[in-house]
């Protein structure tokens, strides 16, 4: 195989959500790059995927071991960095590792495989034609809202990602801010046996999921703006 780094995608929940390329690179790499250990093993292991050199890369460490990963590649080894669940360096760490190996001029190879965004708008029967990926707000409320504001009449769909335990505060502030009868798709661990779809006005999932306590990965859809639907 080539010189390179491969950013591998891995499932998201279901472990038959791999496809046969990743396995492939997986297995023949020197070596694996994973973003915490106990579940990077826990997935090389239900792959049967041994006897590989491993290495942790995350938001802590990112710096010191990109420079390791990048001269393991310069002595003509391969690499494969994964992130805990879905396609890595999108909304997990490994941005630095990339954009040292583009500058020593080391081929950057991604292998698609499982994401939970595109799931989770063609969930929602929102107009996909054009759509923003805003990913995470800010975690400060203050900000938050600011952020929401500035959004307030973009007519895209929107997609926002969060943690479980921030979904009750962030429905809070678009009811406020963008408006109790904006309708939103949340699907809740997609490709899971436990799949739910969760579909309403913002006002409606933020008493929903205020009764509940929902333990779970998510993606919140917001529909654009509609100036008849504001009024």
């Amino acid at each position: 195989m080539n010189v390179a780094l491969y950013l591998v995608s891995t499932p998201i929940g279901n472990w038959d959500d791999i496809t046969f390329r990743a396995l492939r690179i997986l297995k023949e790499v020197d070596i694996i790059v994973y973003e915490e250990n106990k579940t990077g093993s826990t997935l090389l292991s239900h792959y049967k995927i041994t006897d590989k050199v491993t290495e942790t890369l995350n938001e802590h460490n990112e710096i010191s071991v990109a420079s390791k990963i990048i001269r393991f590649l310069k002595e003509g080894k391969t690499a494969a960095l994964i992130s805990d669940c879905g396609t890595p360096v999108f909304a997990d760490p490994g941005k630095y590792l990339v954009k040292m190996a583009i500058e020593q001029n080391i081929e950057v190879v991604p292998i698609p495989g499982a994401s939970s965004i595109i799931p989770a708008l063609i969930y929602s029967g929102f107009p996909i034609d054009e759509f923003l990926y805003y990913g995470f707000l800010s975690q400060k409320s203050h900000k938050r809202k600011e952020e929401l504001r500035k959004l307030k009449n973009d007519e895209r769909t929107i997609v926002f990602l969060e943690t479980p335990y921030r979904l009750v505060p962030l429905l809070k502030d678009i009811a406020d801010i963008l408006g109790a009868n904006r309708r939103l798709c949340i699907p809740f661990n997609i490709t899971m046996p436990n799949e739910t779809i969760y579909r309403g006005t913002a006002s409606e999932l933020l008493i929903s999921f205020s009764q509940q306590k929902l333990k779970g990965e998510f993606v919140t859809i917001v529909e654009g703006y509609r100036e008849q639907r504001s009024k």
